[in-house]
């Protein structure tokens, strides 16, 4: 201030409950301002800053937003105190007006403050301090600040006459929050302390169409399974990769060729486990922090952790209605930032792999299995490592049962032992693992097929002799007993290492002979059909057994000729059920693990040859899509607990959790040129990938909270996330849900645009990779619609003042999705509120998660402010700039970079430009700087 003498009005401000917990200062107004300038009008904002009298220093915590030009500003965002800071009576809270003179430069002028303790506004009379304004120089008065401690409870219009101000709109009513808003310890809470952490908390005040005030809380939270999810994934990696090569050392004897490729194989699988292992222990050295900022994208390290991601929760109160509030989950785009993409992104190089494995396949002399066959394998080792423990174990459990001679348990534990044994036997009626075991006997050492046996061997000729002359390469397996030609996997087949590959089929799919079928008097190719036949056929034994045991028990209760009676108690001793049951018992077993050990020889010789074929390149390709999966599994885990924990009381949703799942919807910005078609690429197969996890809710051992982070198990092919609950909260939970049943997520992925590199692919690039993933993602989304519909009520889904009807809202999703428009952010619009509807989870993302993303949350908060809660249109500007405003939380005069702390300026991304007046002057000039700048575009984005 110039003279020191300058009045500068007064503000108010609302003080709540500090006594027991500093929750929330809210700045109302100030009145009278003056600029430091007299020629202009001040842009006005309020700093508060806590003292704590112990240690004697200050703590700048938050301000207001900038309200421009106005010297009566009225301000809707106000501050809160998390319960971290102190509350003691000595505390000292001090409020500083600035006027921030130009935003551009980020400079602010000091126009006075003042100070108060906690205590004084405790002991002041009407629970209000009424202060003077200091300026700078400490001595004259430049205003009244009004302090007031208000009641925890609803929304009040309070009357505010006693402050002074020439515009009667800017008399606003004094916003309260309700206890139950307040920012409660996460940590030590058994429903967040596990998974989120960190709570940055801002409030805002806005007005409704009918001159009431509306409370906004905005909660952004760091999220633990940032980094626990991705760590707990690469023991998974590393474990199921060691067992893969453990696998391959049982395979037995092979011959020369096939024994070098094995050798290949375990290397490669050697070098994955020990970058799995340096990586996690990298992992493992970093504490305290729980998201990974953006300028960390690229680092190798960290590359399975997702980028910046963080939970946001807006909570409204209105006055007379109920509360209503809005999840969103942030998250930078799935994506393999250290890999990098300049060959593309995992959907483009997953592409033109498999064009490509078939010539690999021929070059090692391996058959060539379709993608199809390669996950059928995986599902048959995953599913029978499962199921042979679970069969031992209920056999065993059916053996205790005859011990106890308990009848009811007996058909319960046969029931169950039926019921996984006959999932064992269908899960290996496929003739991919006959012809498997067919093709791993032709890889062994000594073999002679059919026609080398009727051929005189030559001098030259010996074992692993390979045949190449026919034009199409086939498999040993066509032509099999029982070998459908629908489910062949000779379509997809390449040449088998010691297999001649003369036969030729006719174009009906039979084969005119077969030669090439490998032969060898030691081996009976109707093994595997009786071996397999042989675990239902134990079965049916123990069955008859126990249906046996139990007429029998069930004679003697009745009552019989006193001959009969001794012939029945001489023939069959009352107390050995127990060994009567053992020998067909212990015949399942055995055979059980018979076809364990085949199946499994079986179906890791198939992912051998898939992997001799993808060398080098599958396995790159492999550790891209765990770095991606990794990162979107994160996200998922995230965004399903935080929507978890907020429906536990709602029955409709968990009705809705257990019968069909929910819907996971992911909103993608990201442009369709240069790097972010990669980045689109690699995200598109991540979410993809996520159709393959399921969530179990699980009951705590204890309520600790280390006992309440969720867990992953699983394989590549199928991961579980449980999910621990304490056990009050457990027990409220439906039947279903506590029986363990696995609670199905569907993930669908929209994507549009909207930054400058978009508008260049529009004009000039290409966009079908966006339209091709929008239309196959509403088909999906469309699917699960009508699967919910058909068995969910209506009245389990959420109310919304905005009453379109789902099925309208699809056809306009619909329409929009084939029309051919420029940077269609409709799609985002009705696919967000399509989802919110469904009681889906929503994710926002873009390259980093900030700009852009942050652009899109505010946007979709003002606009279900607008839509649900009536935010009268003289406002929604404000608070879009009040959500977006980078003042609202850090010191005055610099704007606060949430990641560096340091200033970030906007400035235009293309620096390449120069100035176009210089250029003006001459048109050859003009002409030289166009070509040259279309040259450097080029260059850099392709």
């Amino acid at each position: 201030m110039e003279d020191g003498t300058q009045h500068l009005g007064h503000c108010m401000v609302d003080m709540k409950e500090l006594s027991a917990n500093p929750e929330g200062l809210t700045a109302a107004a100030c009145n009278d301002l003056v600029a430091s300038g007299r020629d202009r009008k001040p842009n006005a904002l309020v700093q508060v800053a806590v003292i704590d009298p112990h240690k004697q220093h200050l703590v700048s915590h938050a301000c207001t937003e900038i309200v421009e030009a106005n010297k009566d500003p009225l301000f809707l965002t106000g501050v809160t105190f998390p319960s971290e800071y102190p509350a003691s009576p000595e505390t000292l809270v001090k409020l500083s007006v600035y006027d921030a003179k130009d935003k551009s430069q980020e400079s602010s002028t000091f126009l006075g403050s003042a100070t108060f303790s906690v205590g004084d506004l405790l002991r002041a009379k009407d629970e209000r301090l009424t202060l003077s304004i200091r300026s700078s120089d400490g001595v004259c008065a430049a205003g009244t600040v009004v302090v007031s401690r208000l009641k925890m409870g609803e929304m009040e219009e309070v009357d505010i006459d006693h402050i002074t101000t020439d515009i009667p709109s800017h008399k606003c009513p004094v916003v309260c929050e309700s206890a139950s808003h307040a920012c409660i310890d996460r940590e030590n809470n058994p429903l967040t302390g596990p998974v989120f952490k960190n709570p940055v908390c801002k409030v805002y005040r806005f007005q409704t169409v009918d001159s009431k005030w509306m409370l906004v809380r905005e909660q952004m939270e760091e999220c633990t399974l940032s980094f626990s999810i991705p760590k707990q994934l690469l023991s998974l990696y590393i474990q199921e990769d060691m067992s893969r090569v453990q696998d391959l050392r049982e395979l037995g004897e092979l011959s020369p060729h096939w024994d070098n490729l094995r050798k290949e194989v375990m290397t490669r699988y050697g070098g994955i486990i020990n970058s799995y292992q340096e990586t996690l222990a990298e992992l493992d050295k970093i504490t305290g922090r729980s998201f990974k900022p953006s300028c960390c994208k690229a680092q190798k390290s960290l590359e399975f952790i997702p980028i910046n991601l963080h939970t946001q929760r807006m909570r409204v109160t209105c006055p007379r209605k109920t509360d209503a509030f809005y999840d969103i989950v942030t998250v930078g785009a799935p994506a393999a930032h250290f890999q990098g993409f300049k060959c593309g992104g995992l959907q483009r190089l997953l592409s033109r792999y498999e064009a490509e494995k078939k010539s690999f396949s021929t070059a090692y002399q391996c058959i060539y299995y379709s993608p199809e066959h390669t996950a059928k394998a995986q599902e048959v080792l995953s599913t029978v490592s499962l199921l042979q423990p679970l069969i031992t174990s209920l056999a065993d459990q059916l053996l205790q049962a005859a011990q106890e001679h308990s009848s009811p348990g007996l058909r319960d534990a046969l029931k169950n032992l039926s019921d996984k044994t006959e999932q064992f036997v269908h899960t290996l009626k496929d003739e991919l693992v006959k012809s498997a075991l067919l093709a791993l006997h032709a890889a062994r050492p000594g073999y002679v097929s059919k026609n080398q046996k009727q051929t005189p061997v030559q001098g030259g000729q010996h074992q692993g002799h390979i045949h190449q002359g026919s034009d199409q390469n086939q498999s040993p397996v066509q032509g099999l007993p029982g070998h459908s030609p629908a489910t062949s996997v000779t379509e997809s087949t390449a040449v088998c290492n010691n297999v001649d590959g003369s036969q030729t089929t006719t174009r009906d799919g039979g084969p005119k002979h077969q030669d090439s079928i490998p032969h060898h008097k030691e081996y009976d190719e109707e093994e595997w059909d009786r071996v397999w036949a042989n675990v239902a056929k134990c079965l049916n034994c123990v069955i008859a057994m126990v249906d046996k045991l139990q007429e029998e028990d069930n004679s003697r209760q009745e009552p019989v000729p006193e001959q009969q009676l001794a012939d029945v108690i001489t023939s069959h001793n009352p107390g050995d059920w127990r060994e009567q049951l053992r020998p067909p018992v212990t015949r399942l077993k055995e055979c059980v693990m018979e076809v364990v050990e085949k199946a499994k020889r079986a179906m890791t010789f198939v992912l051998l040859q898939e992997a001799a074929c993808s060398i080098p390149q599958g396995f790159f390709l492999q550790q891209r899509r765990d770095v991606v999966f990794s990162q979107a599994l994160a996200a998922l885990a995230c965004g399903f607990v935080m929507r978890l924990y907020a429906g536990m009381q709602d029955k409709g949703f968990l009705r809705q959790l257990h019968l069909v799942g929910l819907v996971a919807q992911f909103e993608s910005l990201l442009s369709t040129y240069s790097e972010e078609i990669g980045m689109l690429e690699d995200m598109e197969v991540g979410i993809s990938d996520l159709q393959r996890v399921v969530f179990q809710i699980t009951e705590a051992k204890t309520d600790d909270l280390s006992d309440l982070q969720p867990l992953v198990c699983g394989r590549r092919d199928h991961f579980t996330v449980e999910v621990p609950l304490p056990r009050l909260v457990f027990q409220t939970l439906p039947e279903e849900i506590k029986g363990g049943k696995p609670l199905r997520v569907f993930p669908v992925l929209f994507n549009v645009g909207i930054n400058e590199q978009q508008t260049i692919a529009e004009r000039f690039g290409d966009i079908s990779l966006q339209e091709r993933i929008n239309q196959r993602n509403f088909e999906m989304l469309e699917a699960y619609y009508k699967s919910l519909s058909e068995k969910v009520p209506l009245e389990c889904l959420p109310c919304f003042q905005t009453q379109t009807d789902i099925k309208e809202l699809l056809e306009t999703l619909g329409q929009n999705v084939v029309t051919k428009k420029k940077k269609n952010v409709e799609i985002l619009w009705i696919a967000g509120t399509i989802c919110r509807r469904l009681n889906g989870i929503r994710f926002t993302s873009c390259k980093s998660a900030k700009d852009r993303t942050s652009m899109s949350v505010t946007l979709e908060q003002c606009a279900l402010l607008r839509d649900e809660h009536q935010l009268s249109k003289d406002f929604f500007i404000r608070a879009l700039d009040c959500m977006r405003s980078r003042l609202t939380q850090g010191d005055i005069g610099q704007w606060e970079d949430p990641e560096a702390g340091a200033v970030t300026e906007n400035k235009p991304a293309s620096r390449h430009f120069y100035p176009i007046a210089l250029l003006l002057v001459s048109s050859h000039l003009l002409v030289v700087w166009l070509i040259l700048s279309l040259v450097f575009l080029l260059a850099k984005y392709q």
